[in-house]
């Protein structure tokens, strides 16, 4: 099989690439691998909402099976290059670059041209647990609101939502606050109250059922999940958050400095 470029995906040399690739050290790639190679080289030609051509017609065109060519686009879809679309496949758009800061999902997609949304899943209030308490700073049994909503990119579904905060804080949140717009903005604006600092932690997860139909993506599709605790400019306990994104169009940024 040739290679785009004449050298094997990944080989060492090609400018960007990682160091081999992923290719085993005796030089043998499987054939969905370089079938894998030709198509990320076609998507770079075709561009952003432009359609990949049918399975089969690949399959001729590397000389390999249909099943062959479906493996390789399943990791093409599973890494975001790729995306569905009715019975066909088209190229991705580039993730959304979300920066891991104290900035609001609203802003950090409005920075990218791209238009917020969320949609209210559900919005209830609960006796708190006495671990939630610990981290919220109230006393287990005193009221918390469970906030959960679907995040929005261009009417897009990128993401879930679950926001827990005491109601001494946000009293009226069920009354006054749009669910489909910035709750840092409405603490800022309405309450003025301002963060301080937070603790993250994120890592890979699946989805289960009910956040994979909310989301709507396959249960198998990798997530991330941000875990975050915040604060406010006091150092008291402000909020817990529990953010799934989608591992397809989702990427996290941040800046470094000396310590």
């Amino acid at each position: 099989m040739n290679y785009p470029d004449g050298q094997a995906p990944g080989a060492p040399g090609v400018p960007g690439a990682p160091v081999r690739s992923g290719i085993p050290e005796h030089g043998r790639i499987p054939k969905y691998y370089a079938v894998k190679a030709h198509v990320a080289a076609l998507i770079e030609e075709l561009g952003e909402g432009q359609a990949l051509p049918a399975e089969r017609e690949l399959a001729v065109r590397y000389e390999v099976s249909r099943e062959t060519v479906r493996q390789a686009l399943r990791e093409l879809l599973l890494e975001g290059r790729l995306r569905r679309q009715g019975r066909g496949t088209v190229v991705a758009g580039p993730k959304l670059e979300q920066p891991l800061s104290l900035a609001s999902y609203t802003e950090g997609v409005r920075r990218q041209g791209r238009r917020p949304g969320r949609n209210l899943v559900t919005l209830d209030r609960f006796p708190c647990p006495a671990a939630l308490a610990a981290d919220l700073g109230t006393e287990p049994g005193e009221p918390v609101w469970h906030m959960e909503r679907v995040l929005l990119a261009d009417d897009e579904r990128v993401g879930l939502e679950s926001t827990y905060v005491t109601e001494a804080r946000v009293p009226r949140l069920d009354a006054d606050f749009d669910p489909d717009s910035s709750f840092y903005a409405y603490l800022r604006e309405r309450l003025g109250i301002g963060f301080g600092d937070a603790d993250e932690r994120i890592e890979t997860v699946l989805a289960t059922p009910r956040e994979a139909l909310l989301i709507g993506t396959p249960p198998a599709l990798p997530m991330l999940l941000l875990h975050r605790l915040s604060r406010d400019t006091d150092g008291r306990p402000l909020e817990r958050v529990r953010t799934l994104y989608r591992g397809d169009r989702f990427s996290f940024t941040t800046h470094l400095g000396p310590r």
